[in-house]
């Protein structure tokens, strides 16, 4: 275990003004906080927060920092209270560490809505101050590195569902990349051992086929800069297991095929130079076209600059290029921990830099944003994670302001992402100076013009447009709102009709003893419930007038009755799908050419006499239906729905003919949870064998796991979906 000493010389090796007494002061005072408790390892607890210390010390933070730290447990876990922190350590440690205590008393909690509210109050603690977020990520790699010894099944898988959900993630959009690529790979071997053991195996056959690969392509290219005058730092670096599956599940390819499993760094001085690198490299090999991406010129949002190129015949090999300074690969490995504080070290650590720094993340106050128009902690869980984890494109505006969106964006999103009312007047867009549609997708480097209009509101149907969760967040908002209107107003004249009734008016009545009775918190909030049919006109009058209510059944039906209630009564189907767009007591069938499973993009065929037909967006069914366009309709699975259960969906799989393949693929199935259902060789070679597989899985993600787990197997040698 470290000793003091040891920790005090590691912060002063990079920042020689540090307060070493308040260090030993804090590394003290926690080990006497935590006595004689224990982690579920059997080691002392005080070894965590040294760990998680230590960890922070790898990337020069500073000493309220290391100190917090030492001390963000011991408000949770020990009898020691924040006023002591205060008094001994200052207001802005103790502000730290009662931001991180926060955090972890929810996050025992496996309650998907208390995921969301700790998620939140994260959001918040960091938008007030960053480190909070750097103390809680070291907390949470650690943690994940001695989750082996946690003993309940259940509790590693959920730490690991929401270190990959949410930390992970976070961490990327800070630039701590090596943070980051741990938390994943840890994450992922827990949530998919099997994976993960698959992936590293061909990654270890393709490196043993290949030994030399890395040391031919780094001579060579030191070389090709040594004959134009350039002297680059040149190395090779392998992408994560967990990145590489996420790759192949993404382009649906094998290892293989995938190009940028090492991605080389070119490692330079100045900027100018980066780029003359790039010339001689474009000049020397053949360019991969579409692969040349420049953040140095266009940074993205945490900060990342450097210039991505993917080129052929370096070696004989196709391989990924990465040209930056040596002050961006800084920022690279490190992140916003590479600059965020020691930018003046002369006037210390304080907390206004800090600040200023955050407020450099305009992702950050765009979560902010999703906080404020999210209608319930879950969704805004899901509108942030759209937010996360999307692969983005660059687009401009008019004055040249650019803007990084998920890729797959609209105008919509681009609107939304300048100006929150911009986006709710927004009635067109012109996209490199041509009107087009606002369902077009952006592409790196457009740029749009808004056209917007004072008398505009957001449609419905832009909920189907927009990708990123700030978008979809405020369009719900404002939906929610324009409905919630409507039921006021609605409301409101059925009670003024009730009181009618009775000779009446609402003017004069008093509604107090109502809003007890109802629990509403306001007039409006009465009348909305009315309006909903929670409750009826003359439930109100009951309520203020118990002995004046008419008895007759169909008026106790009303009162007794709501129409909450009379959901809650009403049976669902037993094989009810979760389709919308549809209207309702249409019949719905699921295409047995293409198997449409929850997750995909899918479209409705309406059929005389026998309803609507769901497919897939890429059935090849669907050619025969492309001179009826009156039969098409717009449907999408309904996110209310808690799913329809198992679904059957068919693979076509080539194997190996050979003994063992079978069960192989067989046993590849059933550990991804997969079920074959049917199975029906349609070719058979000396080789090879072709078979058509169907299996139930829960959804289109579900399927997909189960395919790139087919992938890397030795046995399979192609799988692909059915689409006819």
């Amino acid at each position: 275990m470290m000793q003091q000493v040891e920790l005090v010389g590691r912060v002063r090796a990079y920042d020689p003004s540090a307060d070493g007494d308040a260090l030993t002061r804090a590394y003290d005072f926690s080990m006497a906080a935590h006595g004689s408790q224990t982690r579920a390892s059997g080691e002392p607890y005080f070894s965590h927060p040294l760990e998680v210390a230590g960890i922070l010390t790898n990337y020069h933070l500073d000493t309220a920092s290391i100190i917090t730290a030492l001390l963000h447990d011991t408000i949770e876990d020990t009898d020691a209270t924040i006023e002591e922190i205060t008094e001994l350590f200052g207001g802005e440690v103790a502000q730290l560490v009662e931001g991180v205590t926060k955090l972890t008393q929810l996050e025992l909690q496996s309650d998907r809505a208390k995921q969301a509210e700790n998620f939140r109050k994260l959001l918040l603690a960091m938008s007030r101050d960053i480190r909070v977020l750097l103390v809680k990520l070291a907390d949470r790699l650690h943690n994940m590195r001695t989750l082996e010894h946690v003993g309940s099944e259940e509790r590693r898988l959920r730490i690991a569902r929401e270190t990959m959900d949410i930390y992970a993630p976070l961490a990327e959009r800070i630039g701590m990349h090596d943070i980051k690529d741990e938390l994943e790979d840890r994450a992922f071997r827990e949530l998919n051992g099997e994976a993960r053991v698959s992936i590293s195996r061909r990654l270890g056959f393709l490196r043993a086929e290949g030994e030399n690969v890395v040391e031919n392509v780094v001579t060579e290219l030191r070389g090709v800069f040594s004959n134009a005058g350039i002297e680059p730092d040149i190395a090779g670096r392998e992408k994560s297991p967990y990145s590489i599956w996420r790759k192949m599940q993404r382009q649906q390819t094998s290892i293989e095929q995938l190009s940028d499993i090492i991605a080389f760094r070119v490692i330079l001085s100045t900027v100018p130079e980066c780029y003359a690198a790039l010339g001689v490299v474009h000049s020397r090999y053949r360019v991969v076209p579409g692969r040349f991406k420049d953040y140095i010129s266009t940074p993205k949002p945490n900060g990342y600059r450097s210039l991505h190129t993917s080129v052929l015949g370096v070696a004989d090999q196709r391989i990924e290029i990465q040209i930056r300074t040596r002050e961006m690969h800084d920022v690279a490995e490190r992140g916003v921990a590479a600059h965020w504080i020691y930018k003046d070290v002369g006037s210390g650590p304080g907390s206004s830099s800090v600040q200023e720094e955050s407020r450099q993340y305009r992702w950050l106050q765009e979560l902010l944003e999703i906080l404020e128009n999210a209608s319930a902690p879950e969704d805004f869980l899901a509108h942030t994670r759209l937010e996360m984890f999307s692969d983005q494109v660059f687009c401009f505006s008019p004055r040249g302001d650019v803007y990084s969106l998920p890729r797959g964006a609209t105008p919509i999103d681009f609107a939304y992402a300048v100006h929150t009312e911009i986006g709710d007047r927004t009635v067109g867009a012109k996209i490199n100076g041509r009107n087009l549609p606002l369902r077009t997708a952006l592409q790196n480097g457009d740029q749009v013009e808004i056209l917007t209009s004072t008398n505009q509101t957001p449609s419905p149907d832009w909920e189907k447009l927009v990708m990123t969760g700030k978008a979809r967040a405020r369009i719900r908002r404002v939906l929610r709102e324009a409905q919630m209107r409507q039921y006021v107003d609605l409301g409101r004249g059925i009670v003024e009709k009730a009181f009618g009734r009775f000779g009446e008016s609402l003017v004069d009545i008093n509604l107090d003893s109502a809003l007890r009775e109802f629990h509403a918190g306001s007039h409006e909030d009465l009348f909305a419930m009315v309006g909903q049919g929670v409750y009826t006109g003359s439930d109100v009058v009951r309520a203020i007038f118990p002995g004046r209510v008419e008895t007759d059944s169909e008026q106790k039906s009303g009162s007794f009755f709501s129409l909450r209630r009379r959901r809650e009564r009403q049976p669902e189907g037993e094989h009810a799908v979760p389709i919308s767009g549809l209207t309702p007591g249409i019949a719905v069938h699921m295409a047995k050419c293409c198997y449409p499973l929850p997750g995909d993009r899918i479209v409705g065929i309406m059929t005389t006499g026998k309803g609507a037909t769901v497919h897939t967006i890429d059935c090849l069914t669907l050619e025969a239906f492309s001179e009826s366009p009156e039969r098409w309709i717009d449907v999408a699975w309904d996110r209310n729905q808690d799913g329809i259960g198992a679904q059957i969906s068919r693979l076509n799989i080539t194997l190996m003919n050979e003994p063992g393949s079978l069960a192989e693929m067989a046993e590849t199935i059933a550990s991804a949870r997969g079920n074959i259902s049917n199975l029906k060789f349609t070719n058979r070679t000396a080789d090879f064998f072709d078979m058509v597989v169907d299996i139930e899985v829960e959804d289109a993600r579900h399927l997909n796991n189960i395919v790139t787990s087919l992938r890397g197997r030795r046995a399979v040698s192609t799988v692909e979906r059915s689409l006819s």
